[in-house]
């Protein structure tokens, strides 16, 4: 059956698979909701945007895709407080960032109003999905990729945009050991590392695996000239705590401007925390280590919001961080998802109504 929802045309499943799923133990990102929203640029422009059932994507396989990568993507979360009201959390940065990456890779830019209607739509089609459940929430992955024809090394005349979501259950890393990477780079300078582009994960996937190899769960990535400053945590932005100094590195060509982190920024702020946006050398963060002034280290992102890092492994050593009862970790996750489920105040304005 189509009906319409403000300007954006829906397509609704016959029979929805809501009831087959077990909304009490939920894994992260794996199953899918019934809905996704598509858009197709194709002549020049960004056709209308519609919200069709989920379903498999065919292409054929010259699209540029497969062969030079033209693939973008965000990761978004949409929450729902004890009143049933529907919340996402800063979701026009997410918007704006999606453009910023399209614009490095070459991939035509996407009207706001399609993104932000789109999402909206699919979220109210789609609402009975958004989970309940103590930390839970629906991941939201919205992407671009090329879907035009042809072997030639060039951008494609074709894109589609896609929105997709996840129920998802709490996001729990347990005590991560991390190991200080002294050979591969994520990213370099003029690169493409601060864009969210597909390859720059890909690219991770092996040093990291050489890491778990060792006992690691994930990898500290250093700069690409000298490894001698620490710039990301995994998939994460990183924050180092010493003595009672929070420090992240400066956003660059290399770093990802992380919505969380920009947000830990600010309530650190608000909370009387004195935070230095600066490089910080592997040396440092050692010397802090072995002296006893390093008191934490997590990553941040949208999965997990934060992951706390329990130790470092660093020139074949192994560094414990102490586990303290009132971490800045716990008091700046707990700011933050208090904002997202509308259990708290949101002085900064980063809450966005749905329903």
């Amino acid at each position: 059956m189509d009906v319409q929802l403000k300007n954006i045309a829906v397509e609704k499943v016959a029979t929805s698979k809501i009831n087959e799923v077990d909304f009490d133990n939920l894994s992260f990102g794996s199953v899918f909701s019934d809905h996704m929203l598509e858009c197709t640029y194709k002549n020049g422009a960004w056709e209308a945007p519609k919200v069709v059932p989920y379903q498999p994507i065919t292409l054929d396989p010259s699209s540029k895709i497969f062969h030079y990568g033209q693939s973008i993507f965000e990761g978004m979360k949409a929450y729902k407080d004890t009143e049933g009201g529907v919340w996402l959390f800063r979701p026009s940065d997410n918007q704006k960032r999606l453009n910023i990456s399209a614009k490095r890779m070459a991939i035509p830019e996407l009207p706001e109003e399609y993104f932000m209607e789109g999402l909206s739509t699919l979220l109210q089609v789609d609402k009975d999905w958004i989970p309940t459940q103590a930390g839970s929430s629906l991941y939201i992955r919205p992407f671009i990729f090329a879907s035009g024809k042809g072997f030639h090394a060039s951008p494609a005349d074709e894109y589609k945009f896609i929105i997709a979501t996840a129920p998802s259950g709490a996001y729990f890393s347990g005590k991560v050991k991390v190991l200080i990477e002294e050979k591969y780079s994520r990213s370099a300078n003029g690169g493409v590392g601060f864009a969210k582009a597909g390859g720059n994960y890909a690219g991770q996937f092996y040093p990291t695996q050489l890491a778990v190899k060792k006992g690691y769960q994930q990898v500290i990535w250093t700069d690409d000239n000298t490894h001698e400053y620490i710039e990301e945590a995994g998939a994460m932005n990183i924050f180092v705590r010493i003595k009672d100094t929070l420090i992240t590195g400066p956003t660059s060509d290399r770093i990802l401007d992380g919505i969380t982190r920009k947000s830990i920024l600010d309530i650190a702020a608000d909370e009387g925390i004195k935070a230095e946006v600066r490089k910080i050398s592997v040396a440092e963060v050692v010397e802090a280590a072995k002296s006893g002034d390093l008191k934490e280290m997590f990553g941040a992102g949208t999965a997990a919001v934060i992951s706390p890092i329990a130790g470092f492994g660093f020139q074949g050593i192994d560094y414990d961080l102490p586990e303290l009862e009132n971490s800045y970790a716990m008091l700046l996750k707990k700011r933050i998802t208090d904002i997202q489920y509308n259990r708290a105040e949101d002085k900064f304005g980063w809450r966005h109504k749905v329903l």
